[in-house]
């Protein structure tokens, strides 16, 4: 099973809050759409984040340079850490 694309995780989270915003505004609750508002950029940062963990521990490892003996490449294994903890 491939995972979801990006983009419409992303959308789907924009959607969820969309509505919730638009009844808040319906109803002229700005403390309410303000919280929203608050809420939704949280939330997709931390979505952000986990989708690039997500993509760095699936992206293929990085080919061994000059390792003959065929175990764990170091820099191949930073070069990993470095692709999950950084932030888009």
């Amino acid at each position: 099973m491939s995972p979801r694309p990006r983009d419409r995780i992303l959308a789907n989270l924009e959607a969820l809050y969309r509505e919730a915003y638009d009844r808040a505004k319906t109803s002229g609750d700005e403390r309410r759409m303000a919280d929203l508002d608050a809420a939704y950029q949280r939330e997709q940062l931390l979505l952000e984040v986990l989708l690039d963990i997500r993509d760095g521990l699936a992206a293929p490892p990085a080919p061994p340079q000059g390792q003959g003996g065929g175990g764990t490449d170091p820099l191949a294994t930073l070069e990993t850490l470095r692709r999950i903890t950084k932030l888009r």
